[in-house]
């Protein structure tokens, strides 16, 4: 079954994680580079900003601004634990800025911080932290009525793919099973 979504948020921490080629859709892609430990060289990352843009693939550095300038990307990525306003400095120069949560309270600091797009995690149980409190679709269905901008991530697996047809909003971020089994997740988004 496929999954019929706006929006598809593919988290990668290395450009070698996706093969472009596989993507057939625009303007439905946004690619988010989170790279923590070791970032790729400059010149294999604006090779692969290029092949987004000619794809209509929307790019996002998370957490280095002065990166994602250099780039031209898209706008920024800022994660759950980044919470300087800042950021807000970039919105006025056609920035998009996106970011993640964990609660209520930290979608209000991402809303101060001018994100446009808030991704809520976890929506499903996660292989890496067994004992981690996930939202479930009920309650992140709740959030995403308080806030129209709110996207799952978190926990979502090939298995479990077509519940997210239950979930309100209009698309989904992937991270660790894009790593797992990139080509498989990428047909069944078609």
């Amino acid at each position: 079954m496929f999954i019929k979504k706006n929006k598809y948020f593919l988290i990668i921490e290395n450009i070698k994680d996706i093969d472009l080629k596989n993507i057939k859709i625009r303007n439905k892609f946004f690619i988010i580079y989170r790279n923590m430990k070791k970032i790729d060289k400059i010149n294999d990352l604006l090779q692969f900003r290029q092949k987004c843009k000619q794809k209509a693939i929307k790019f996002y550095i998370a957490n280095n601004i002065k990166l994602a300038i250099s780039l031209q990307s898209d706008g920024v990525y800022l994660s759950s634990y980044e919470k300087d306003l800042r950021f807000l400095n970039f919105k006025k120069i056609n920035f998009e800025i996106i970011g993640s949560a964990h609660s209520f309270r930290e979608i209000s600091l991402k809303k101060k911080q001018g994100c446009s797009i808030i991704l809520l995690s976890k929506l499903f149980l996660v292989d890496y932290d067994k004992k981690a409190p996930i939202l479930g679709i009920l309650k992140f269905n709740n959030f995403s009525r308080m806030s129209k901008q709110v996207i799952p991530l978190g926990g979502i697996k090939n298995q479990n793919l077509n519940k997210l047809n239950n979930v309100v909003g209009e698309g989904f971020a992937i991270l660790s099973e894009l790593k797992k089994k990139p080509a498989n997740i990428i047909n069944r988004l078609f």
